[in-house]
């Protein structure tokens, strides 16, 4: 599928995996390496320790024709649509017969070449820890002697905490960015100023240090990634994957403090340069609905989530405009506007405020909520 057109007006271009939601195409990006390529290892007695503790019966007696559709009833969150098992099953039984063909090596050089990007964009976070650990055993699986594998092991680290029972691996390598910006913004709205400075100081120099204020590697198209610099993701400057709503509140904790006046109490404030790049991300972010999205741009059709083979998630496949991430995009463009009226972003942000609040206004539900 990563061999498809991406063009829309091909028509099954609109099915190219560059079209997922994020999290979705790097996750099964990899996957895809892995179970294209064959990715196998020696057994050892710490691989057979972890299959004794995985599986309720002996690993060598599993029928994995028929474990591919169990699930436990609890889980079952999307039963699969019957037009996508009989999909699946068609495609089990006629990919092996590409197998060593120029095709399926092609294939597969486009992915892990889009594995390293990600790798090298992220620092070797990589956008979550799923695909982390599997671009990690793709980097191995090419060559366990790379720089690329040797760089991801440290960055294990980023997603491991000890709880109270054990240890255990994190679904982001944080939320500090996020955390951080609403505690600002809840300070400032004290007004308790003088005895928050020291803490509303550290947060201000966090949100500087935050800012992602390098593009990723061009061309961005090539590899289907959204404008970044200027935005502010949920953790880390390294981690680098731009959000909507996660450079909103950024942007709203950084005009907050600047607008406090008081660069003595809590640092110098974020040049009004890169809190433009910052408003050029969020403007980009809406959608002909007038909605914003997560990452990107929604980027295909909801039929896409036919598709959709996680049976514990919904509408994981498409990019969808929320109100959650409309609203955080609304409230900073018009703080910005504030502060700086008459900019020359205002008439931008004009019509984009205007097509937002028609999407929340559209989308409440007849009881008043959202």
């Amino acid at each position: 599928m990563w061999l498809l057109p991406f063009s829309k007006w091909s028509g099954i271009g609109m099915m190219h995996p560059g079209r997922y939601w994020c999290h979705c195409r790097m996750v099964y990006l990899a996957m895809s390496y892995i179970y294209g390529s064959r990715g196998t290892c020696k057994e050892t007695p710490l691989t057979a320790a972890i299959r004794q503790e995985l599986y309720p019966m002996p690993y060598s007696s599993i029928n994995w024709d028929a474990a591919r559709n169990q699930i436990a009833k609890e889980d079952l969150y999307y039963p699969h649509p019957i037009i996508q098992d009989i999909l699946w099953w068609t495609l089990y039984k006629a990919e092996a017969l590409l197998l060593g063909s120029s095709l399926r090596k092609a294939a597969l050089n486009e992915v892990i070449r889009h594995v390293h990007y990600e790798d090298a964009n992220t620092r070797y976070l990589d956008i979550g820890p799923v695909n982390k650990v599997i671009n990690m055993l793709c980097c191995w699986l090419e060559d366990p002697t790379s720089l690329a594998f040797k760089k991801h092991l440290p960055r294990v680290h980023d997603y491991l905490w000890v709880a109270e029972d054990g240890m255990k691996m994190q679904g982001y390598n944080g939320s500090q960015l996020w955390d951080t910006a609403f505690a600002a913004q809840a300070m400032l709205d004290t007004g308790l100023t003088d005895m928050a400075g020291q803490a509303l100081r550290k947060a201000h120099s966090y949100v500087e240090q935050s800012q992602v204020v390098q593009e990723a590697d061009p061309p961005l198209s090539k590899y289907y990634r959204h404008i970044s610099r200027g935005a502010w993701p949920f953790s880390t400057r390294d981690h680098g994957w731009p959000i909507s709503d996660c450079s909103s509140e950024g942007l709203k904790a950084a005009l907050g403090l600047a607008a406090l006046g008081q660069p003595q109490l809590v640092g110098a404030a974020i040049s009004r340069e890169r809190l433009e790049e910052a408003v050029r991300v969020i403007l980009s972010y809406q959608n002909k609905d007038g909605g914003m999205a997560t990452y990107e741009n929604t980027r295909s059709f909801h039929w896409l989530e036919i598709l959709n083979p996680a049976e514990t998630f919904g509408d994981i496949i498409v990019d969808y405009s929320y109100v959650e991430c409309t609203s955080a995009c609304i409230t900073a463009l018009a703080a910005f506007d504030r502060l700086y009226p008459n900019s020359r972003w205002s008439s931008q942000i004009a019509s984009t405020l205007d097509k937002a609040e028609s999407f929340v206004r559209r989308i409440q539900r007849p009881d008043g909520s959202w």
